[in-house]
C-alpha cells in the first residue's frame, strides 16, 4: 500500500494543509491556516478534490481488508463442509456500489478477486438498485456469470445507508456437492454437472426463499453441509455490512465514492508505472496440458504497449466435450493474477490494479468456452495461466522468472453409500512442488495459484470410509538446477467400506510432455501418476473402488532453475539429508 504506518493514536498531532479537513470519530474540523495544528485528528481529506492523504488512505483501506478477513474467519467457524473450514476454498469481498472491487480477504482464492465483482455487476443488471432492499441477498452459480464451475456458489448483499446503495458485501464458496454426476473431468456438457442456479434473491428482506431452499435440498447429496455453508456465507455478509456501516458512521461518510476512487486511481497508477518500465513488445508463451484423449495446447501472446498489457490466447485449442473448459472470466482472473505477482506483488488486489490489463480468447476455444460446455474441472487448464504469464514476463524481467510450478492442484472426489445407507460426498486436495527461482529453491508441496489448504488426514478418514496409509513428500521429483524445484507429495489410501464407492480424480501433468518445465537450463520436474489397486489409471474419469481397494496419488514436482552444475554441493548434501533427493 502507500506508506507503512502502524496506526494513529487518539491524540496524534497532525498538520492540516490548505483546503484539507481533519476528522476523527465523526467529528470534523477544518482550517484555511496551513500552520494550524489539530489534536485528536486521524483522518485527513482534501475538501476540494475529496482525495485522502496517503496515510489516511492506508488506514481506511486496511480497515476494509480487515473486514473481509474477519468475515472469512466467521465463514470458516460457522461452515459445515471441509471445503471451507479446512481447505479455505472461498472468498469474501467488498465492492463499491457499482460492483468494483475494493478489498478481498487475504487468505482466499486469488481468482475470486476478479470473478466476484464481475458477478455482482451481473446482479446489478438483473436487479437494479431500485429493486433491492436492505437484507436482500442475491445468488447464482452460473458458469458464465460466476467462477466457471457449478460448485462455486456466489452470494452478495447490497449495503444501504439512509436508503442509498453504498457498497456490496460478496462471498463465494465451493459447495461440497451441487448434484449431478460426481464431479470429474469427463462430463461432456454442463447439464451433467449439477444444479444451475440463475440469478435470484436467496434472501428477500432477510427471509429465505423456501422454494429455492427445497429445490437445493432435493438436488444435492449432503444438503445439511450445502445449506450450512450457504448460511455461513450469509453470516459473513452480515458481518461485512455491520463493520462497513460502523466505519462509515465513525468517520462521518455518506458514501464510499471518494475512498473507492482513491483506491482505484492510485492502484491503477502504480500498475501502469510498473508496466511502463517494461520494453514494449509481444512476449509469447506456450503450455501443454494432459487433456483427455490427447494433450491440449495453449498459446499466449502478451503485448506490452506503453502502460497497458493486452493478452490474447488466439491459437489455443478449441473447447472439448469434457469438463476442462474455461470461461473467459476465469481466464481473465488467473492471467491477471500472474501479471500482478510479477509486477505489483505488494499492492492488494482491487479493480484499479486490473484496469490496465485486458484479456481475450476466441469464443468457443478452451479458454473462452460457450454453452453448453462443461467446466467442473476448469482448474486443470486455468491454473496453468498464471505461470504462462510469469514465464512470458520473464523474457523482459529474467530476474523475476520462476520455473514452472507443479500445479494445477489435484482434487479427489469420493461419493457413495455407507453401510447404514446414508450418503457421503467428500473431497480433498493435493499439491505439487513450486518452481525454483533466481533466489531460492522451489517450495515443496505448495498450493499455487489456488491458495488451497490441505485437509487433515483425520478429517478425511472421519468423513469418508477410507484409511490413509501414508501422505509424505515424494522424493526426487523436483527438477534439478542451480535452485531445484520443489518436491511433490504421495499418498495411499484403502477402502474400509463394505460397499463399492465412486472416486474421481482431477489430476494434471501426468504426461511427460506436460511435466513442469525448468527455466534457464533447469530440468523439468517429475510428472504425476494415479494408481488404483497398484495399476496406473486414467486420472480424469470415474473409478469404482471395491471393498479393500487401494488408491495411490503421486503429484508432480516443480521445475528447476538455472544450470544444475552451479548448484552448491552443500545444498545437494542438505537435499539428501532431508529426503528431497536420493542422489
Amino acid at each position: 500500500m502507500f506508506g507503512r504506518w502502524k496506526g494513529i493514536s487518539n491524540w496524534t498531532t497532525l498538520h492540516a494543509k490548505n483546503h484539507w479537513a481533519a476528522s476523527r470519530h465523526g467529528s470534523r474540523v477544518s482550517s484555511q491556516d496551513s500552520n494550524k495544528t489539530w489534536q485528536g485528528a486521524a483522518i485527513m481529506k482534501d475538501k476540494k478534490s475529496g482525495r485522502y492523504d496517503a496515510v489516511t488512505l492506508e488506514l481506511m483501506w486496511t480497515r476494509l481488508i480487515s473486514m473481509t478477513d474477519e468475515a472469512a474467519v466467521a465463514l470458516v467457524r460457522t461452515s459445515f463442509s471441509t471445503n471451507v473450514r479446512e481447505s479455505n476454498d472461498f472468498a469474501c469481498v467488498i465492492t463499491d456500489a457499482d460492483g468494483n472491487s475494493l478489498a478481498q480477504a487475504t487468505h482466499s482464492i486469488p481468482s475470486f478477486l476478479n470473478t466476484v465483482p464481475r458477478t455482482i455487476r451481473h446482479f446489478l443488471q438483473e436487479y437494479p438498485p431500485e429493486t433491492l432492499r436492505p437484507n436482500d441477498v442475491l445468488i447464482t452459480n452460473d458458469i458464465w456469470l460466476g467462477t466457471g464451475h457449478l460448485p462455486d456458489i456466489t452470494v452478495a448483499k447490497p449495503v444501504f445507508l439512509d436508503g442509498k446503495l453504498v457498497a456490496w458485501a460478496g462471498s463465494v464458496a465451493h459447495a461440497p456437492d451441487i448434484g449431478g454426476r460426481i464431479r470429474s473431468a469427463d462430463a461432456r456438457v454442463v447439464y451433467e454437472e449439477g444444479l444451475q442456479i440463475p440469478i435470484m434473491k436467496a434472501l428477500e428482506a432477510g427471509v429465505m426463499d423456501r422454494t429455492f431452499e427445497r429445490i437445493l435440498r432435493q438436488n444435492v447429496r449432503v444438503p445439511e453441509q450445502v445449506l450450512g455453508d450457504l448460511y455461513a456465507q450469509f453470516t459473513a455478509l452480515d458481518l461485512i455490512e455491520a463493520r462497513l456501516l460502523g466505519m462509515m458512521a465513525e468517520q462521518g461518510l455518506q458514501d464510499l465514492v471518494h475512498l473507492a476512487a482513491d483506491i482505484h486511481t492510485r492502484s491503477e497508477a502504480a500498475m501502469r508505472e510498473a508496466i511502463s518500465a517494461l520494453p514494449d513488445g509481444v512476449y509469447r508463451e506456450t503450455a501443454i496440458t494432459d487433456g483427455l484423449a490427447k494433450p491440449i495446447r495453449l498459446e499466449m501472446a502478451l503485448t506490452v504497449k506503453g502502460s497497458d498489457i493486452s493478452v490474447d490466447f488466439a491459437g489455443s485449442d478449441e473447447q472439448v466435450a469434457a469438463s476442462i473448459n474455461v470461461c473467459l472470466a476465469y481466464t481473465t482472473a488467473y492471467t491477471s493474477y500472474g501479471i500482478r505477482t510479477v509486477l505489483l506483488p505488494n499492492v492488494p488486489g482491487n479493480e484499479g490494479v486490473l484496469a490496465p490489463i485486458s484479456v481475450t480468447a476466441p469464443p468457443g476455444s478452451i479458454l473462452n468456452s460457450v454453452p453448453p460446455a462443461a467446466g467442473g474441472a476448469r482448474a486443470l487448464v486455468g491454473h496453468l495461466l498464471p505461470m504462462m504469464a510469469v514465464r512470458a514476463l520473464a523474457q523482459a524481467l529474467p530476474e523475476r522468472g520462476i520455473a514452472t510450478v507443479g500445479s494445477p492442484l489435484w482434487c479427489v472426489n469420493l461419493s457413495g453409500e455407507r453401510s447404514d445407507r446414508t450418503t457421503f460426498a467428500n473431497m480433498f486436495f493435493m499439491n505439487g512442488g513450486y518452481g525454483g527461482s533466481r533466489h531460492r529453491d522451489g517450495i515443496n508441496v505448495l498450493s499455487w495459484p489456488s491458495n488451497i489448504s490441505s485437509t487433515p488426514i483425520e478429517v478425511i478418514e472421519q468423513l469418508s470410509p477410507i484409511r490413509v496409509n501414508y501422505r509424505r513428500l515424494r522424493t526426487g521429483t523436483g527438477g534439478d538446477g542451480e535452485h531445484r524445484g520443489g518436491t511433490g507429495q504421495e499418498m495411499r489410501f484403502e477402502s474400509r467400506s463394505q460397499k463399492p464407492f465412486v472416486v474421481s480424480f482431477m489430476a494434471e501433468r501426468t504426461r511427460d510432455e506436460a511435466a513442469a518445465a525448468g527455466l534457464l537450463g533447469g530440468s523439468a520436474g517429475a510428472p504425476g501418476a494415479v494408481l488404483v489397486n497398484g495399476a496406473p489409471v486414467n486420472p480424469k474419469v470415474q473409478h469404482v473402488i471395491e471393498p479393500d481397494g487401494t488408491v495411490e496419488l503421486r503429484t508432480p514436482g516443480g521445475g528447476g532453475y538455472g544450470d544444475p552444475a552451479r548448484r552448491a554441493q552443500q545444498a545437494r548434501d542438505a537435499d539428501r539429508a532431508n529426503g528431497y533427493t536420493r542422489a
